[in-house]
């Protein structure tokens, strides 16, 4: 990748600037949306867990003798 030039890195700058001063208010509001998730609708009967790396591998699997 070529460097950047210092139009570039100066709008890079800026941008990841916003980024981190917005984090906070960004994770309140997700914070706020879980909340209201929860009290709107305490159990999710739909959720499906995902599965884990442990039940792919622990699963019997035949073995194929070459």
């Amino acid at each position: 990748m070529a460097p950047l030039s210092p139009d570039q890195a100066r709008r890079r700058g800026q941008v990841e600037g916003l980024i981190r001063l917005m984090a906070p208010a960004l994770d309140a509001v997700l914070a706020v949306g879980e909340r209201i998730s929860k009290l709107v609708e305490p159990e999710d009967v739909e959720y499906y867990p995902p599965r884990s790396v442990r039940d792919e591998t622990s699963r019997d699997v035949p073995k194929h003798n070459a």
